[in-house]
Formats: structure tokens, sequence, C-alpha cells
């Protein structure tokens, strides 16, 4: 059967950045989404390409709506990214279980119901603890999960059911675990700092990044890349794996941002207090699965591509030339 991806939360960066990634590959793809706001596909993709992909307006929450869109698009492959983020879900934590962790389940039913074996989603590595919590600095993926927001519960809950829909239904599916994603169309949550930071760098404009310390870095199209790759793994089992990219210090970001970008020297600064979060994650449970195959961007030159990106979206209109500093 020729293959088919289903994708939800297509219009968020990750889900932008698989849509491109499919799309340049000649891949089907549906997107699923309640939001109809293109314009994180926009700043990445062509009008054209963007044509390419079939789009379905509907809630994740809905159980129905979800298993009819599922079975109508004919779907071979799952990524399942709907979520809302860490604001989000403090701000509403009612509306941040019903979306993260109902519309999960309503993915596996889904996926149940239409005969497919295999679902990968996202998770976070804000199903762990605080870095002063553990005895090492780069957590694996069995280190004890203890989160300290609702996003990180949800997304404990959305790794347990995962499990159960292994052993019950004998779904199989892999997880993974992002840190500080970065890029074109990384404009929301707690951990978007660093790349407005990028786009403040692009349009002249000083900005705070409002953490410190060191963290995970991923540069967003490695991630769309490695969702990918996992989809395309034959799997048995439920595991949830980590995403290591580039472990280092704020401090590293300004620098590889002023070196690709040097009128910014001086506009960019950041709070010296870390996120509550550990220093950074070990993939080797992953690269082993993947053998060794996993595409990892080196971080001043994912940064100095992301400020280039920008440059070109403020030439063409893409992106506002002035923006709001923090």
């Amino acid at each position: 059967m020729p293959e088919h991806f289903f994708i939800t939360g297509g219009m968020g960066c990750i889900g932008a950045w698989v849509i491109r990634n499919l799309v340049q590959d000649g891949v089907p793809v549906t997107v699923f989404d309640l939001s109809n706001d293109r314009r994180r596909l926009e700043l990445i993709m062509s009008p054209a390409e963007i044509a390419l992909a079939a789009f379905v307006y509907g809630d994740i929450t809905d159980t129905a709506v979800v298993s009819q869109a599922i079975a109508d698009s004919g779907a071979t492959h799952i990524i399942h990214l709907a979520a809302l983020q860490v604001p989000f879900c403090r701000a509403n934590p009612p509306w941040g279980a019903a979306v993260n962790v109902v519309g999960t389940v309503n993915v596996f039913e889904a996926a149940k119901k239409a005969g497919i074996g295999q679902v990968v989603y996202a998770s976070s590595v804000a199903v762990y603890g605080r870095a002063e919590e553990y005895n090492t600095r780069l957590l694996p993926p069995n280190a004890p999960l203890h989160p300290h927001n609702h996003y990180g519960i949800y997304k404990q809950a959305n790794e347990g059911s995962a499990r159960i829909y292994w052993q019950d239904e004998g779904i199989a599916s892999i997880g993974l675990r992002p840190y500080t994603i970065y890029g074109p169309g990384r404009d929301q949550g707690m951990t978007s700092a660093p790349t407005q930071a990028m786009l403040a760098a692009a349009r002249g404009e000083s900005y705070h990044i409002p953490f410190g310390g060191r963290n995970g870095f991923q540069y967003a199209d490695d991630v769309a890349k490695i969702f990918i790759q996992a989809a395309h793994t034959s799997f048995e089992g439920a595991e949830v794996f980590n995403l290591k990219g580039a472990v280092a210090h704020i401090a590293d970001v300004v620098a590889a941002i002023e070196a690709a970008e040097p009128g910014a020297r001086g506009r960019i600064s950041y709070e010296e207090h870390p996120l509550a979060l550990p220093e950074g994650t070990e993939d080797a449970p992953l690269r082993a699965l993947f053998g060794d195959d996993i595409v990892n961007t080196p971080l001043a030159e994912g940064v100095a591509q992301t400020i280039a990106h920008f440059r070109y979206a403020l030439a063409d209109g893409r992106l506002a030339k002035e923006g709001v500093n923090a």
C-alpha cells in the first residue's frame, strides 16, 4: 500500500516542518488541526508546496471526528503532535487535559479502528523533574519521571496510555521527548525565547531571554526528520525516547546569534536562573534503534540557518519588520 501520513497539530512548529519534509519528499499527507492559521507553513513552505497537503479542520477532543478523519484519509502512518503548551495548560487545566490527554487517547482509538498498527507521538522533557532531583547531568530515558506542571503531567499520562494500547490492543508506539526546539516557526511556549532572540537579531532589535543555564537544543527541521524516521521504523512495543541535540548554555546560544548577526552584539541578554528542568538528556537508546543515523545540525549552524531564513522572510514580507521587544 502506498504510504500516506496523517499529522495532528500540523499548524504548530514541529507539524509545519514535518509537513514540509513529507511534501518535499513527495509523500501524501493529511493535516488535522482545529486552527486554520497557516502562518508557520507559509513561513517555511511555498504556496505550491502547501497546496500539495490535504487539510482537515477538526477538534482533537472529539472522538468521532478524529476517528472519521483518519479513516477517510487512508492513512498508513500517524504522527500525533496536537497539544497545548505549558502556558495554556497552566491557564486552563481542564482544556489542557482535554486536548493533550483525551486527544491522544482519541488518536490511539482511531488507529485501532482504522487498523493502523503504530503511532508516533510527541512527549516532552517536561515529564522529568528539576536538575537537582537527579544525580546525573544528562538524563537517560528511564530516569524517574517527576513533572512539575500540568503539561508534564499530561505528557506522562500519554506515555502511560501508549503503553496500555500496546498491552491491550497491540498498537505499537514511539514517543519522542524534545527539549528546547528552535528554528523558524517556533514562536510560542516557554522555550520559544531563544528563537525569538534570533528573530530580534535579524530585525536589529534587542531581546532578553527570560532564563539561563544549560539546556538541550534541537533544530526544528531535525526534530521533524526524526519524527518521520520514527514513523518509518517498524517497532514492537511502546517506548519513549529522549532527543538530545546540542546540550549548551544559553550563553552559547547568544554567542551563536552574535556570530551569525554581528549587529546583535550586546543586544541579546539572558537571565542567570535556569529552567526548572534537567540540563539535558541522553539519546543512546534512540541511536541504537536508528543505527546511529540521527540528523543533528550543530547549534551554531542551526542558529545561522534560522537567522538567515528570518532575514529572507523579513525581506519578502512573510514576517513583520518590527516586533515587540521582551
